[in-house]
């Protein structure tokens, strides 16, 4: 069989996304997403569908129309990431920023005691079809190697990875032993594979680990955890942080983006907001102007458990320490009480934190803390967080953010149900739920459903009203009015009766 060998840029040379933004040049990438970015709104400006409330954008440039140059000034800024590794032919471009619309990555992955590659595959393509924007290999275990080259080549999303993992494993999972030269090969091995972006937990240094001591849940990063560990057993600065540097050499060499790893975020809502998170931050901003300094692309990792007043003094504090660079975050969870449904715990403060700037959420699924996902638990996670970016979007006056909601509206109170449910994030739950009670084909013609019945929608009787106006030709409130003391007289007529005998 044919195999590609990996591309690489000169020894010196650069070709990152950002690297050619600082040079005024607009990337065919760029060319792409800025296309993407707009939604084909031209296209249905004709339908009316474009009037939407304005927002409260907290200071983002929120643009009317996004064009190639925009996308350009942004990257070049660092105000946005586009991930695509030469290496990931299969890749779509697609961007990450607080003047975007607002993204979501789905987390995938397998263990030594879970799913094997295939499962991890299907759960990529339904991931996609559902509405992730990204999606990282979490696996863990023997075959990580093989398990990411299967998720890569079947990726049109970019993949982000966790490295430290594969470097354990590579020292049979003893942190202690894990040296700068294995993560370094590490890193290439995956580079030259094709993923998109590394989380590189450089900023848990050997200061910030006993401000945890007190915590009520430590550090529940894994990759945190790791590093903490390394640097104890060593008593020495992590070796990602004293390295960074080199790092900057690599990534730009092969075009992958920095995710700078939040290895101590808070793990519950008691930890939020303290020392050792907050420090990890401002060194998470100190590392982002090294990265910027060699042109490779960043973005920050987020919290984690935040209660719901405690939020926007994440958002604000990463936008000044971090100059901007897209804050990408996991929820956060805005209270601790509910196992089994931390989508909707963490969707609450999702669609928060997206609405105070975040660029991309992470999503949690119903299995948080109990088990790895399957696919069932990635549709839930996917749907409470799609709906949660999409809220944020909403929120800030994003450009064309409302014509789905204005088009699903249309439809439903026209009654058709088939546009209905292709309008949704998820056509074949709402069909599935709608079908349940009224299952025939007739009943998706039908101007009522099952929870008001034929004789009491309400917006069948709004449009009886609308029809009424229009045979007669009075206003509507004419109409209405006549309406009320038809139905007054037809009352009356049958005795007065509230409860009539069938």
């Amino acid at each position: 069989a044919h195999l590609r060998h990996p591309r690489r840029a000169k020894s010196g040379m650069n070709v990152s996304q950002m690297h050619y933004a600082r040079r005024g040049i607009i990337t065919p990438e760029m060319e792409f997403i800025a296309i993407r970015e707009n939604q084909r709104m031209d296209a249905i400006r004709e339908a009316h569908l474009l009037v939407q409330h304005p927002g409260e954008s907290f200071g983002a440039n929120i643009q009317k129309a996004i064009t190639p140059e925009f996308v350009r000034s942004e990257v070049a800024r660092g105000r946005a990431i586009i991930p695509a590794n030469i290496n990931h032919p299969e890749l779509e471009p697609m961007i990450i920023g607080r003047n975007f619309l607002t993204k979501v990555n789905a987390n995938i992955g397998n263990s030594a005691v879970s799913s094997g590659i295939a499962e991890e595959v299907e759960k990529l393509v339904w991931a996609i079809r559902w509405g992730a924007d990204n999606v990282m290999d979490l696996s863990t275990g023997k075959h990580i190697h093989e398990t990411r080259e299967w998720i890569l080549r079947n990726s049109p999303v970019p993949i982000g990875t966790v490295p430290i993992y594969q470097a354990l494993e590579k020292v049979d999972g003893k942190a202690e032993d894990l040296t700068w030269e294995i993560y370094r090969d590490t890193l290439i091995e995956q580079a030259e594979q094709g993923v998109d972006y590394f989380t590189i937990h450089a900023g848990v240094r050997l200061r910030y680990v006993p401000l945890t001591a007190k915590r009520v849940t430590g550090i529940v990063s894994r990759g945190g955890s790791i590093l903490a560990k390394w640097c104890l057993a060593h008593h020495k600065e992590n070796f990602l942080y004293t390295h960074f540097e080199d790092i900057c050499e690599i990534m730009k060499a092969y075009d992958v983006s920095f995710s700078l790893g939040d290895g101590l975020r808070p793990g519950c809502i008691a930890d939020a907001n303290d020392a050792a998170q907050f420090g990890e931050l401002e060194t998470l901003g100190e590392l982002t102007q090294i990265a910027w300094k060699h042109d490779v692309q960043t973005m920050i990792e987020g919290p984690g458990h935040v209660p719901m007043h405690l939020i926007k003094e994440n958002m604000d504090k990463q936008l000044a320490v971090c100059g901007e660079a897209p804050f990408y975050t996991l929820g956060p969870l805005t209270t601790d009480i509910a196992p089994g449904y931390d989508h909707i715990t963490s969707a609450i403060g999702a669609a928060m934190i997206g609405w105070f700037g975040t660029a991309m959420l992470c999503y949690v699924t119903p299995k948080e803390h109990l088990g790895l996902p399957n696919k069932h638990d990635v549709r839930e996670g996917l749907m409470a967080y799609k709906i949660a970016a999409h809220a944020a979007d909403l929120a800030k006056g994003h450009p064309g953010a409302q014509a789905r909601d204005n088009a699903l509206s249309k439809a439903r109170f026209e009654f058709r149900w088939e546009d209905q449910f292709n309008l949704g994030l998820d056509p074949e739950r709402a069909r599935e739920y709608h079908d349940a009670t009224l299952p025939k084909d007739a009943h998706k013609v039908a101007h009522f459903c099952s929870m008001c019945g034929p004789h009491f929608c309400s917006m069948k009787i709004s449009q009886d009203v609308r029809d009424y106006a229009d045979s007669h030709g009075v206003p509507e409130d004419k109409a209405l009015e006549q309406g009320m003391a038809d139905k007054a007289e037809e009352f009356r007529a049958a005795g007065s009766q509230l409860y009539r005998p069938e």
